[in-house]
This record gives structure tokens, C-alpha cells and sequence, in this order.
């Protein structure tokens, strides 16, 4: 098969185009022939060797979709040509509240989905949705897992709540705005874009500011008109999480799923148990959690929007694109 396979660290040159052995499902196990890949921050963390225990040589690559081509011995529940998209948490565990100690994600150290053959467990294989394209479909399940714990089993967002999203364009952030449109929320995003914060208005928002204004803050409230934040999802970090402490309402809650402005140098203590906020981390989701997300999405005929879809064998171009924070929504790339 052809794929990418990232052989050393270091920027999106590093991505080889190439021909790679086949690979043979276990007995539990399908054979996934790939339509349609999606990136992830993840894919970039691990490039350039900023991840936990990286395992080289790997393939990239944890949202996929495509149509099973091979059955494992003992998988009984699904067939050959039926079309999937992948769920890329492997071993969860037992419990909701947290993923246990064998959780891991698809894409490294396991080859991941930027390639032509991918094989999984027969539990992670999901049905297609009818309603979506392959490339549509592949966008979904990392980011949208992501973004439903955070809003819906963490923040546990009601109707008519006020709920900011930061760092809106990436996948995470759009979907959290998607999910708590559909239930009820009003909603504000920050971006460093002025183009994104346009974009996400017509996708619902009310507003956005610009993060990159040392008054980012004071025009938010201004925004506010003297509502309130129940909620903010944050998957930036950095000096946002810091403001995020002052904005936030008594008994508000703040969920934490990333960080990609880097560590958070300050907290204000003292805001948060004198406004009895509560600062909640969120990963990826539960098996059930992202049955729960599909169902939501597709019962409200939405439809993740795609930034920009590359071949295969520009995964390099779509790694730079995502790198210069250009885009809003996810990244794709298609598979012959």
C-alpha cells in the first residue's frame, strides 16, 4: 500500500510518501481500505517531538473512513464492504469518568489512517453516516468526541446559557460551537482571526473578539452586554485560560481540553473559590460518548464544515496549513 510514514522528527518534509507493507487484521480485528483521512493538533505535537513516547517509525493519522475489505477470525458483526469511520480512542476502560490506564490513540504508536489500509479493533469500526461524504465523515471523530465531553458531559450546557469557545477554526473549538448551538446556547468565540470570528457568526455565534488585543477581554464584556459566562471551553491555554478566571460567572465553569498557547504561568486562586468556579479537565471521549456525539450531529442535519482537502501525498502541504493556523474547520486528506 501507499502511505506516509514519518521516519525522524522535525517539520512536514518529514513526511514520506511511500510504499509500505500491507497490513493483516487479527483475529479481532478489520481491514479498513481508507477514502478519506483527517488531521488533528496531535499529528503536528508528535512531528515535532512534542508528545509523550514517540514510537518511530509511524503512520500519522487518527480520523478516518472507509469500507471494511477484510474480517478478522472472530468478528462476526460486521461485513466486508460496509462502510465505517473509525473511532480512534482504543481501550477506554471501564468507567465514564475517566479513560483508564491502557487508553491509547490511533495514529502512533499504532500506524494510523494516512494511508491506503488501516486495521483496527472490530469494536472502533462505526457505520458511516448516510447523510455525510466520506471526507465528511472522516472529520468527525476525534475533534467531535473531544467537543462533546467537554460541552456536554463536563460543562453539562443548558439552554440560554452563555458559553465562549476560544480558539475558534479548529476542529474541537467548531464542533463545541455546533453541539451547544443545536442545544440552546448562546455563544461567543475568540480567535486571532478576524476572518474566523466572521465565519463563526454565520455559524452561530453572536460574537467574537480578537485574543491577540491586550483588551481582548474588556471588548468580551462589552460583547456580553451585561450577560453573563456560564461556560467556557478553552482548548488554548496560556494567558487565555488566565483571563478566563475574571470573566467567568460565580459558579461558572471553565473545561480545559488543550493548550496550544502553552502553559498557563498564573492562576488568580483567590477568583476561584471565592466565585466557586469549577476548572474541569476533559480528553477525548468514551465509546458511548461518541455514539451519543453521532447521534446528535446527524439527527440535526449538521455537517462539519472542511477547511481544505489534500491528497495523500501532500500530507506535507495539508501539515503546513494547519501549522500556519490558517484554517476553519477540519483539514482532509484523500485517499485513491
Amino acid at each position: 500500500m501507499k502511505g506516509i510514514v514519518l521516519k525522524e522528527l522535525g517539520g512536514p518534509e518529514k513526511l514520506c510518501y511511500d510504499d509500505l507493507p500491507d497490513p493483516v487484521p487479527q483475529e479481532n480485528e478489520v481491514l479498513v481500505r481508507l477514502k478519506s483521512a483527517a488531521l488533528n493538533h496531535r499529528d503536528l505535537w508528535i512531528r515535532k517531538g512534542l508528545y509523550a513516547d514517540i514510537q518511530l517509525p509511524t503512520i500519522l493519522g487518527s480520523d478516518g473512513s472507509g469500507e471494511i475489505i477484510a474480517l478478522g477470525s472472530s468478528v462476526k458483526s460486521l461485513d466486508v464492504g460496509q462502510p465505517v469511520i473509525l473511532n480512534p480512542c482504543f481501550d477506554w476502560g471501564h468507567h465514564t469518568k475517566v479513560q483508564g490506564s491502557k487508553m491509547k490513540i490511533l495514529g502512533m504508536p499504532d500506524n494510523g489512517t494516512y494511508a491506503e489500509l488501516v486495521t483496527i479493533p472490530a469494536s472502533n469500526a462505526l457505520p458511516k453516516p448516510e447523510t455525510l461524504t466520506y471526507e465528511e465523515s472522516a472529520a468527525l471523530s476525534l475533534a467531535g468526541m473531544t467537543a462533546y465531553r467537554a460541552v456536554v458531559t463536563k460543562a453539562q450546557i443548558k439552554a440560554n446559557e452563555t458559553m465562549l469557545v476560544t480558539g475558534i477554526g479548529g476542529g474541537v473549538a467548531v464542533f463545541a460551537l455546533q453541539i451547544a448551538k443545536v442545544l440552546g446556547a448562546d455563544l461567543f468565540v475568540t480567535s486571532s482571526s478576524e476572518k474566523k470570528i466572521k465565519t463563526a457568526c454565520n455559524f452561530g455565534a453572536l460574537g467574537g473578539v480578537n485574543y491577540l488585543e491586550s483588551d481582548w477581554d474588556q471588548k468580551l464584556r462589552h460583547l456580553l452586554n451585561g450577560k453573563s459566562l456560564d461556560v467556557i471551553i478553552d482548548g488554548t491555554g496560556g494567558h487565555i485560560l488566565q483571563k478566563a478566571l475574571a470573566l467567568i460567572a460565580p459558579g461558572g465553569k471553565i473545561v480545559s481540553y488543550g493548550a496550544t498557547l502553552g502553559p498557563t504561568k498564573e492562576l488568580e486562586i483567590r477568583r476561584l473559590f471565592w466565585k466557586q468556579v469549577s476548572i474541569l479537565g476533559s480528553t477525548m471521549a468514551s465509546p458511548t460518548e461518541l455514539t451519543a456525539f453521532l447521534k446528535l450531529y446527524t439527527e440535526n442535519n449538521l455537517k462539519p464544515p472542511i477547511d481544505k482537502s489534500f491528497t495523500l501525498e501532500k500530507a506535507s502541504d495539508a501539515h503546513l496549513r494547519m501549522e500556519q493556523a490558517h484554517q476553519f474547520g477540519k483539514i482532509i486528506l484523500k485517499i485513491p
